[in-house]
Protein backbone atom coordinates (compact mmCIF):
# COMPACT_ATOMS: atom_id res chain seq x y z
CA UNK A 1 0.00 0.00 0.00
CA UNK A 2 1.58 3.55 -0.65
CA UNK A 3 0.45 6.74 1.49
CA UNK A 4 1.10 9.97 1.21
CA UNK A 5 2.36 11.63 4.13
CA UNK A 6 2.93 15.31 2.92
CA UNK A 7 1.40 17.05 0.27
CA UNK A 8 2.01 20.71 -0.87
CA UNK A 9 -0.71 22.93 -2.82
CA UNK A 10 -0.83 25.75 -4.55
CA UNK A 11 -4.72 27.13 -4.01
CA UNK A 12 -6.79 30.17 -4.96
CA UNK A 13 -9.48 30.83 -2.74
CA UNK A 14 -11.74 34.00 -2.40
CA UNK A 15 -10.94 36.30 0.41
CA UNK A 16 -13.39 34.68 2.89
CA UNK A 17 -13.31 32.44 4.43
CA UNK A 18 -9.96 33.81 6.28
CA UNK A 19 -6.81 31.72 6.18
CA UNK A 20 -7.72 30.16 9.79
CA UNK A 21 -11.18 29.09 9.27
CA UNK A 22 -9.53 27.53 5.51
CA UNK A 23 -6.80 25.91 7.39
CA UNK A 24 -9.31 25.25 10.17
CA UNK A 25 -11.78 23.13 7.79
CA UNK A 26 -8.68 20.91 5.95
CA UNK A 27 -7.28 20.12 9.34
CA UNK A 28 -10.83 19.05 10.26
CA UNK A 29 -10.59 16.66 7.09
CA UNK A 30 -8.67 13.77 8.43
CA UNK A 31 -8.08 12.45 11.54
CA UNK A 32 -4.21 13.36 12.24
CA UNK A 33 -3.85 16.29 9.61
CA UNK A 34 -1.66 19.56 10.75
CA UNK A 35 -2.31 22.13 8.05
CA UNK A 36 0.40 24.74 7.31
CA UNK A 37 -0.56 27.68 5.09
CA UNK A 38 0.94 30.50 3.63
CA UNK A 39 -0.38 33.62 1.83
CA UNK A 40 1.46 33.86 -1.39
CA UNK A 41 -0.20 36.70 -2.71
CA UNK A 42 -3.46 39.04 -2.37
CA UNK A 43 -5.32 40.83 -5.28
CA UNK A 44 -8.60 42.82 -5.37
CA UNK A 45 -11.08 39.59 -5.22
CA UNK A 46 -8.60 36.68 -4.02
CA UNK A 47 -5.62 35.08 -2.54
CA UNK A 48 -3.32 32.59 -3.51
CA UNK A 49 -2.21 29.84 -0.94
CA UNK A 50 0.84 27.42 -0.25
CA UNK A 51 -0.86 25.08 1.66
CA UNK A 52 0.75 21.93 3.12
CA UNK A 53 -0.82 19.26 4.75
CA UNK A 54 1.02 16.57 6.92
CA UNK A 55 -0.26 13.27 8.00
CA UNK A 56 0.08 9.74 8.62
CA UNK A 57 -2.55 8.85 5.36
CA UNK A 58 -3.57 12.04 3.46
CA UNK A 59 -6.43 11.27 1.37
CA UNK A 60 -6.07 14.12 -1.73
CA UNK A 61 -9.61 13.73 -2.97
CA UNK A 62 -11.06 14.98 1.02
CA UNK A 63 -8.33 17.32 1.26
CA UNK A 64 -8.95 18.56 -3.03
CA UNK A 65 -13.39 18.46 -1.86
CA UNK A 66 -12.67 20.38 1.31
CA UNK A 67 -11.30 23.01 -0.62
CA UNK A 68 -13.28 23.46 -3.28
CA UNK A 69 -16.09 22.95 -0.84
CA UNK A 70 -14.95 26.72 0.55
CA UNK A 71 -14.63 28.57 -2.77
CA UNK A 72 -11.17 27.47 -3.49
CA UNK A 73 -9.65 25.58 -6.11
CA UNK A 74 -6.25 23.77 -6.35
CA UNK A 75 -3.75 25.28 -9.04
CA UNK A 76 -1.24 22.71 -8.90
CA UNK A 77 0.52 19.84 -6.60
CA UNK A 78 3.82 21.07 -6.12
CA UNK A 79 5.16 18.92 -3.82
CA UNK A 80 4.26 15.36 -2.75
CA UNK A 81 5.95 12.75 -0.21
CA UNK A 82 4.55 9.44 -0.35
CA UNK A 83 5.35 5.72 1.50
CA UNK A 84 5.43 2.37 0.60
CA UNK A 85 4.09 -0.33 3.39
CA UNK A 86 3.71 -3.83 2.76
CA UNK A 87 0.36 -5.19 3.32
CA UNK A 88 -0.16 -7.25 6.89
CA UNK A 89 -1.25 -10.33 5.70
Amino acid sequence: MVTVKRIVLDVLKPHQPNALEFSQAIAAAGEDYHVRLTVIEVDENTETLQVVVEGESINFEIVQSTISNMGGSVHSIDEVDVQSTADAG
